[in-house]
């Protein structure tokens, strides 16, 4: 089995998480199975619905490579899901949004969510995916930690102290979070999800931690067999109607057209 892991950072200014990624995905993937993690160029880097909104066509895009390519499945690696619908209307391999597999799987441990987003301005947008997926009087609260992806690089790399800051600086945004009422605490971003990962068992008080990267990888693994078992697949009535080969290729030819039209960097 083979999963594309689509992630909105740079490869190379953020390489020690993205290699962290790419090694952690692979350790922890079922027997046969391999997962290639790729970035975005420019990132995810102005925080904000047009930001998103750029990079979400650039991941389409990618989807539509990767299935060309041979994947078995899609992840949507960035929490906030930004272009999922499109990408499961348009590809027919299975394509897994990291935030909604963890907010449904965190749904399953306790009635209350509490979210740690990177940022305060991606806290609405958690507010309307819980709305989206069902789950709008389940998300009891969200905070941002008021970092950026660079943050994390020192921790990937190998610092210790540095993990440990940000492993406290996490607990200290989630524990509000339990004194108000939630009883699961969710990392909504990889990049912190990355963060928790080698804590087994990790909990803010009573509350569980979901680490939304294995949630993510796992449901990937799930899709597929269950594809293969079953020949399940999204409904393709109006929810997830499949396009056509001819709105595929005019996808990725405008695409291709924007990419060549780039002015040079000086």
């Amino acid at each position: 089995m083979r999963i594309f892991w689509q992630s909105f950072v740079d490869q190379a200014t953020s390489a020690p998480y993205m290699a962290r990624l790419a090694a952690y995905l692979n350790e922890i993937a079922a027997p046969g199975t391999s997962v290639h993690v790729e970035g975005i160029t420019p990132a995810d880097r102005d925080f904000g619905r047009l930001s998103e909104f750029r990079c979400a066509i650039q991941a389409v895009d990618n989807g539509l490579a990767a299935q060309e390519s041979g994947f078995d499945a899609y992840v949507m690696g960035h929490f906030q899901d930004p272009g999922l619908y499109e990408l499961r209307s348009a590809l027919t391999i299975p394509v897994i949004g990291t935030g909604e597999a963890t907010l449904l799987a965190a749904s399953q441990l306790g009635r209350r969510l509490g979210l740690v987003t990177l940022d305060a301005a991606f806290e609405v947008w958690h507010y309307e995916q819980a709305d989206r997926y069902g789950l709008s009087g389940r998300v009891a609260h969200v905070t941002g930690m008021g970092c950026r992806p660079e943050d994390f690089s020192a921790a990937f790399a190998g610092d210790a102290a540095a993990k440990a800051r940000m492993l406290t600086d996490f607990a200290a945004c989630a524990q509000p979070l339990v004194d108000r009422g939630a009883d699961v605490i969710i990392p909504a971003g990889v990049l912190p999800g990355l963060l928790i990962a080698s804590e087994h068992g990790f909990k803010i008080g009573h509350a569980p931690v979901v680490n939304c990267a294995a949630v993510a990888l796992k449901s990937a693994e799930m899709w597929v067999q269950l594809q293969r078992l079953n020949g399940t697949e999204p409904s393709r009535g109006p929810s997830f109607a499949l396009a056509n080969d001819r709105a595929r290729q005019d996808f990725r030819a405008t695409v291709a057209r924007t990419q060549a039209d780039k002015p040079k960097s000086p």
